[in-house]
């Protein structure tokens, strides 16, 4: 059968997977640097016992996310950007398409760029090979992705146990270097940062991949399964990364995890780790690209979207942009969460758990209490001084649920004069 991969409708129950397939796909896109980098932060900022429960904390919430809209993804067999047309109208959602496919090509364009400049720097190759390798990379990364579904959980199945092992290694060779917990309690933090901003830096690196790992969260057979390998791979894989970033920090002053493992004198198993961690991330990232493409040109030529999309990436990597991304991108962090409460609300509270076939369902061009809700949440996390993504998600949800009422308030009110 030719693999679409449904872009623009829902899973049917013969293409749905298994827990195995459908955990490693998630952990894979979930081993990510950029994380790491972000746990080498709070490994500057807090002592072991505190920065535990802190990663403990952070991941849970985010994980939570996750797993709520993985269990509608499953039941409705939809992913985020389909469901959007549900609470924001058909034209509405293009808006939630655009800034969660900006989002994914600036990380790809982020990692592209990362993999051509740590590999000229770990392996002595000349500067001038760094262009011409991002355009490798770039187009070379999206071919699992064209593949599909398939092709990302073929190189996950591989990808994944493999990347767990070098991980362990390396925590265990840190624990033996810096003598056990004793050794780790005795680092004092050389930065200060707030615990609020700490939970903030956990859950803003990954929170856009949270509100599209739908895309392959819908493939689940079962809610059961869809909310156990979400939670597996945002509070397990990423508090991991976390965990590694903040730990390398503490005791080699290195954030990421092929630096650390240079230091700790495994060149080749650094090299392999570097590709798979990447691989695996930048072939998801491009396809929650295609995805949204899709679902913004409303075009099934899914394969035709992803290698649009890596050019685009390519490009910004070759220009440079990748330096500028990284703020940029936390910035869009504050965004996207909001679209996830406006989701959770409408599927639970207009719809009753139960979306109506995309098909035959009469959806307005512009749903106005969606898109209000949404802007008051992203309002309310930008300004927010304490945990700017949770309090996008729980305004833009409570703000929903507010003009649903007052909807409803309104009809009974006008029912009740005619009646009159």
């Amino acid at each position: 059968m030719h693999q679409t991969d449904y872009p623009l409708s829902e899973v049917p129950q013969s293409a749905r997977k298994g827990l195995l397939s459908t955990s490693a796909v998630l952990l894979g896109f979930t081993f990510f640097t950029a994380t790491m980098w972000a746990g080498g932060s709070l490994g500057q900022a807090f002592p072991i016992g505190q920065l535990l429960l802190i990663i403990l904390i952070g991941n849970l919430l985010l994980g939570a996310y996750a797993a709520s809209l993985a269990y509608i993804a499953c039941k409705s067999g939809l992913n985020s950007v389909l469901m959007g047309r549900f609470c924001f109208g058909e034209k509405g959602s293009k808006l939630s398409d655009f800034i969660l496919g900006f989002t994914q090509i600036g990380w790809y364009a982020w990692g592209t760029a990362t993999i051509s400049l740590v590999l000229v720097r770990t392996t002595g190759m000349p500067d001038w090979l760094e262009i011409p390798l991002m355009v490798l990379f770039g187009f070379g990364f999206c071919i699992t992705a064209m593949i599909g579904y398939k092709g990302m959980d073929w190189l996950s199945r591989f990808a994944v146990p493999a990347m767990m092992l070098f991980i362990l290694i390396s925590l265990f060779t840190g624990l033996v270097d810096v003598r056990g917990f004793a050794g780790l309690s005795q680092k004092t933090p050389s930065e200060s940062m707030s615990v609020a901003a700490a939970i903030t830096v956990i859950i803003g690196t990954f929170i856009s991949g949270g509100t599209q790992a739908t895309n392959w969260s819908r493939f689940a057979k079962t809610p059961k399964i869809a909310v156990i390998a979400t939670l597996a791979a945002f509070f397990i894989g990423n508090g991991l990364m976390v965990l590694t970033g903040a730990l390398g920090t503490m005791i080699y002053q290195q954030a990421d995890i092929v630096d650390v493992l240079i230091a700790q004198g495994f060149v080749s198993i650094a090299v392999l780790m570097l590709f798979l961690n990447i691989w695996t991330t930048q072939d998801n990232t491009i396809y929650n690209f295609a995805v949204a493409g899709c679902n913004l040109l409303r075009t099934e030529k899914r394969r035709l979207v992803t290698v649009g999309g890596a050019a685009i990436g390519t490009v910004l990597a070759v220009g440079g942009m990748y330096n500028l991304l990284i703020p940029f991108l936390v910035l869009l962090g504050t965004f996207i969460p909001p679209m996830g409460g406006v989701i959770m609300a409408d599927f639970w509270l207009k719809h009753k758990g139960q979306y109506p076939s995309l098909a035959t369902a009469q959806l307005p061009d512009f749903n106005r209490r969606g898109l209000t809700a949404y802007a008051t949440g992203a309002a309310a996390a930008y300004f927010s001084p304490l945990l700017p993504p949770l309090v996008g998600v729980l305004v833009a949800a409570g703000s929903y649920a507010l003009l649903l009422r007052l909807k409803h308030a309104t009809l009974s009110d006008h029912v009740s004069a005619t009646a009159k």
